[in-house]
């Protein structure tokens, strides 16, 4: 099965899809197309399995659920200020292009495994631990907004950590 290594997340507005451009193990790259369905039932899975990383603060489930959105909100925004810029993958002529028609989601202790599947294309792996896959959902949350779709299927402290995000790039004075 061929393997992600890095890919790069956008909204595409003609298409009004969002297009993974991904370099694979051995260094070729494919395409694969999410679309807002698809998204909408996979986020909830993911941020369940982040939200289940963070041992409980209390057994009161009132304190429990306060302190879980506090600490996945500052996670979060630790994860997008640790978000490292690189180039762009650049599918010129990518190995293979198809729209992403289910996900198999395998979740380990440590990491999860996402296999993109769709009738065009060979299934193709990719494995995140916490941290780089806090950074992805930012980035498709971003993706999200740009798209003017919903984000009724958003944890709220991955909205918060984008607002404080926001705020502190508002904040910053230039010379």
């Amino acid at each position: 099965m061929n393997r992600l290594e890095r890919l790069t997340t956008e909204y595409v507005e003609r298409e009004d899809r969002i297009r993974l451009s991904g370099q694979l193990t051995h260094g070729d790259t494919v395409v694969l197309w999410l679309t807002q369905r698809l998204l909408s039932r996979l986020v909830p899975h993911l941020s369940a399995w982040l939200a289940r990383q963070l041992a409980p603060a209390s057994s009161n489930p009132s304190v429990q659920a306060a302190h879980q959105d506090i600490v996945q909100g500052f996670a979060q925004q630790a994860a997008r200020a640790q978000l490292v810029p690189e180039p762009p993958v650049r599918a010129s002529s990518p190995m293979a292009v198809w729209r992403v028609d289910a996900v198999d989601i395998a979740q380990g202790e440590d990491s999860l495994a996402l296999t993109f599947k769709g009738e065009a294309g060979e299934p193709v792996l990719l494995t995140l631990s916490a941290q780089p896959l806090r950074q992805w959902l930012g980035i498709v949350y971003e993706q999200y907004r740009k798209a003017e779709w919903p984000t009724g299927v958003w944890p709220a402290w991955v909205e918060d950590a984008q607002v404080s995000a926001e705020a502190s790039l508002r904040s910053v004075v230039l010379h």
